[in-house]
């Protein structure tokens, strides 16, 4: 317990999936929370249950006015900024001959420019007050090829790329904050839901099945709490994958 004693966290995307455990498990290990989504009620509800140590604002993370005005209320509740976890997103299918410039420009409004504000508005926090951490939800999309998400795809690689970029910036600044990509394969949560249809989900847990490539929500949540604390103080810039080998075993 307590290994991120005294931190301020925001987690995007905080009201379910794995936005949800993340709060959670920050929260269990001595972090001050604040869980941002546009699902009010789910977010009310976890803020309701964690307490006082969290707090939930609604938050459109494509809308410059809406982070500014999340940092603003971070500060006046919390006073400070050490973590920020870029997780929320949306995912649509569509390959590169059926997807739509509608669609890319939906998908990379939020995947890719609520990535960039969130992580040029946590640096301009974070580097007045000591540093911090960013960890942003990038995929295993971004590494390989899937043909049915290609604006999802490339989104993610944006984010893949942004990381690098911010974290070699904040070195080259001596912010001390460092910025990590966590790159999943498949993650049984309510976005996902739609491609599991009918599927057995115990079947898919890596308790029954040593070679799936499903994970549950607690695996990512447990990678982030690692990112956020000071135990990976020399990680910058990596791009962690958590596949069960996936992307080995397809080279």
């Amino acid at each position: 317990m307590g290994r991120v004693q005294g931190k301020v966290a925001i987690v995007t995307g905080g009201a379910s999936g794995v936005g949800k455990e993340d709060a959670l498990l920050l929260s269990r290990e001595g972090a001050r929370v604040v869980i941002t989504d546009v699902n009010e009620d789910g977010g009310q509800s976890l803020a309701k249950e964690i307490g006082d140590s969290a707090l939930f604002i609604r938050h459109d993370i494509s809308s410059e006015d809406d982070w500014k005005a999340v940092m603003k209320v971070t500060q006046q509740r919390f006073g400070r900024l050490d973590a920020l976890v870029n997780n929320a997103g949306i995912l649509e299918i569509g390959s590169i001959e059926d997807a739509t410039l509608e669609q890319w420009q939906r998908i990379h409004r939020v995947n890719a420019d609520g990535y960039f504000l969130g992580c040029k508005y946590a640096v301009g926090a974070m580097k007045t007050t000591g540093g911090g951490s960013i960890v942003n939800m990038s995929s295993v999309a971004a590494i390989s090829g899937f043909p049915l998400v290609c604006a999802y795809s490339a989104s993610k690689g944006s984010v893949a790329a942004l990381t690098r970029s911010v974290a070699v910036h904040c070195r080259n600044c001596r912010y001390r904050i460092r910025c990590n990509s966590i790159h999943p394969d498949g993650i049984i949560t309510p976005m996902t839901m739609p491609l599991l249809a009918g599927a057995d989900l115990e079947k898919l847990r890596i308790e029954n099945d040593p070679t799936t490539r499903f994970c549950d929500p607690q695996d990512v949540a447990q990678l982030v709490l690692f990112l956020v604390s000071d135990e990976s103080r020399f990680i910058n810039g990596a791009e962690l994958r958590i596949d069960n080998a996936e992307m080995v075993t397809s080279l």
